[in-house]
Formats: C-alpha cells, structure tokens, sequence
C-alpha cells in the first residue's frame, strides 16, 4: 500500500463538471418543489467544482470498501484530486477541514444536530 491514495480513472473534468451541474440543478429543483425559499438554502449548496471533488471524494471511499477516511486519509484524498486536477484545486481547499461535506443534505443536516 501506497502512501499516496489511488484515485479510479474517470472521464474528463470537462464531463464531471457537466454532471456536477445536471446534480445541483436537481438539488435546486428538489428543494424549491418543498417550498424552500431559494435565499435560505442557495449558500448551503456547493459549487460545482466542489461537487466534482466531493463525486471523486466519494469514488474513492468506495473504492477503499466504503469505510469513511480518517483526517489524515481525507486530506491525502483531496490533495490528490487537487494534483491530478489543477483546476479543482481552489474547490479542494474550500472543502477541507469542513465536516460535514455534505451541508445541503436534509440527512447529513440531521446527524450534525
């Protein structure tokens, strides 16, 4: 085992991008049908180079059998995105060390209460 985490090979960063895109246009979609008001929740939502990252975040926790990073771990897994994809690099220090990742999520929001 490497110190270095392995990161599955994945389209372009011009296709993750766009499904990044498709994703959040649906967490908007989604929230607005519930009758949230967009100015109480539009800051909650990632960008959607952050959402790149966390999509490669989570391939790899899931290539690594699903079990959750330790800091250590989570820092080396991002800082590889951020190597392997310069352009992701600003999104990659916006997320780290801001736990949980997943602020626009109903359940996340829940287990951090």
């Amino acid at each position: 085992m490497t110190d270095q985490p392995e990161l599955p090979r994945r389209a372009s960063l011009e296709l993750l991008r766009a499904e990044a895109a498709d994703e959040l246009s649906v967490l908007v979609e989604e929230r607005l049908r519930a009758g949230e008001d967009p100015w109480d929740f539009m800051e909650d939502l990632p960008s959607v180079d952050e959402l790149v990252v966390l999509m490669l975040r989570a391939e790899n926790i899931a290539s690594d059998g699903g079990v959750r990073p330790t800091e250590s771990r989570n820092y080396r897994v991002l800082r590889q995105i951020a190597l392997e994809h310069p352009p992701l690099t600003r999104a990659v220090w916006r997320l780290l060390g801001r736990e949980p990742h997943r602020r626009w999520d109903a359940s996340t929001r829940a287990e951090a209460s």
